[in-house]
């Protein structure tokens, strides 16, 4: 995983849980599920790049 997808993904991840703090904040369960959502495909891009990282050894 090169540095440019792991700042991409870090940035994703953190966008995802500023959302959804604001979702908490305001009780609004969209912006929640919203940033949820982005969190996990954040969390599921590093993951499989981790998994590329492993076999590329």
């Amino acid at each position: 995983m090169d540095n440019k997808d792991k700042l991409q993904n870090a940035a994703e991840s953190a966008k995802g849980k500023a959302k959804e703090a604001v979702g908490d904040a305001t009780d609004n369960e969209d912006l929640q599920a919203e940033g949820q959502a982005e969190k996990t495909k954040a969390d599921l891009k590093q993951a499989g790049e981790k998994v590329k990282d492993a076999f590329k050894d």
